[in-house]
């Protein structure tokens, strides 16, 4: 196989209204021997470690919907060593399983924190998240934060289409759209647009997260964003980020710029993944 990177940016804002930011994300490189956090920039080698990257958005009263965004993440880093062996092994012999506990042991601890603390009631997140292997990219995803892929060599000219949204918002106006009853004007200004019929936590009892992988190619580029991002730009804008030539650095922060430029009612959270051929120069990460 030729040798490969994986390249990223991630960014959180909260927003021109907000007064405090319940989205978070996270990039992980995990080997057999470590867990490291990530900078909001970064490139290195795929070969060197598998990488993980995922965004959460909180909900709940007063400080819990923060709080929830970031005990999602955070036990993503403390439970992901304990599957490791698995994805050293070939991790698509059991990563349904493996992303299923991972899901589940997250929305067990947000609701025991939900029922043992009042100021913790109703607390609950989104969570997208992206798994990077030398081969394959698994996905996990319960709620309406969203992860995209536009494939390689996409757009008007292969007939492929340029952006494809790989996850489903867990909601009815998302179900209507999946459907064909409505447009993604129509979706954006339904009255129950942000009405959740699945999250980790917030009192939902069933759980039944979206799981999947892709066999990625040198130059795909994923997005994975909370609907702050939605809410200020169409999906057609998102595309022409995502597809505009040069370093993928720039992509998440030119995005959530132009949201909160955009609209700005809401926390905007976008992560940008390119793998792609190595640069000449050295790899590096940037905090």
């Amino acid at each position: 196989m030729n040798p490969t990177d994986i390249a990223w940016s991630g960014l959180t804002d909260r927003g021109r209204f907000r007064p405090n930011n319940e989205d978070a994300f996270l990039a992980l490189s995990v080997d057999g021997y470590h867990v490291q956090r990530l900078g909001k920039v970064g490139r290195t080698a795929l070969a060197d470690a598998d990488f993980i990257f995922a965004v959460s958005d909180g909900m709940g009263g007063a400080q819990s919907g923060e709080f929830a965004s970031r005990i999602a993440l955070d036990r993503i880093t403390s439970l992901v060593p304990r599957a490791f062996h698995l994805s050293a092994a070939g991790l698509q012999a059991g990563f349904r399983d493996l992303l299923g506990e991972l899901f589940a042991q997250i929305h067990d601890d947000l609701l025991e924190l939900g029922s043992s603390y009042e100021e913790c009631a109703g607390m609950g997140a989104t969570l997208s998240l992206v798994w990077f292997t030398p081969e394959w990219m698994y996905f996990g995803h319960i709620g309406d934060s969203r992860i995209y892929y536009r494939p390689a060599g996409a757009g008007s000219a292969s007939g492929e289409p340029a952006l494809r949204q790989l996850t489903h918002d867990h909601t009815h106006v998302g179900w209507l759209r999946r459907a064909g009853q409505i447009n993604e004007r129509e979706a954006r200004t339904h009255p129950r647009r942000n009405a959740l019929q699945q999250a980790l936590g917030a009192g939902h009892q069933f759980l039944e997260p979206q799981i999947g992988a892709i066999a990625w190619r040198s130059g795909d580029r994923f997005l994975l964003c909370t609907d702050g991002l939605n809410d200020g730009l169409w999906d057609r804008r998102l595309a022409d980020v995502l597809d505009a030539p040069g370093d993928i650095a720039e992509s998440a922060p030119r995005l959530v710029a132009e949201a909160v430029a955009a609209s700005g009612r809401d926390n905007v959270t976008a992560v940008a993944v390119e793998v792609t051929s190595p640069c000449p120069k050295s790899s590096s990460t940037e905090p």
